[in-house]
């Protein structure tokens, strides 16, 4: 497994922008596929956006779609979440995960399908 640290969470006022990010170590990078999941209190955690080994594939939840991106830096072991045009309903805790994958295309969107989580890290979107 790979273990994962996020960061770049905070308070934001809505319509703004924070970028998350998520370092890894302990395996290579490259193995791993890479998602970002969200959990609001008393919500179950969500899929937010997932992107393949090599960043050539990326999904997105229709709630993010448009105003988050998801990219990887494979030479710095890094995930990000760019997120802009907050709102307030995207207040909750950030969670990346990984799983490692064989293909270059796939890109995994149920939690289920991932087996290393990070901590979390908490965005507050204020109105």
């Amino acid at each position: 497994q790979v273990q994962l640290v996020e960061s770049g969470g905070g308070l934001v006022q809505a319509g703004g922008s924070l970028r998350l990010s998520c370092a890894a170590s302990g395996r290579t990078f490259s193995y791993y596929v890479m998602g970002w999941f969200r959990q609001a209190p008393g919500k179950e955690r969500e899929f937010v956006a997932g992107i393949s080994r090599f960043g050539g594939s990326t999904s997105y939840a229709d709630s993010v779609k448009g105003r988050f991106t998801i990219s990887r830096d494979n030479a710095k072991n890094t995930v990000y979440l760019q997120m802009n045009s907050l709102k307030p309903e995207d207040t909750a805790v950030y969670y990346c995960a990984a799983t490692a994958a064989t293909s270059s295309t796939y890109v995994a969107t149920s939690g289920e399908r991932f087996d290393s989580w990070g901590q979390g890290t908490h965005v507050t979107v204020s109105s």
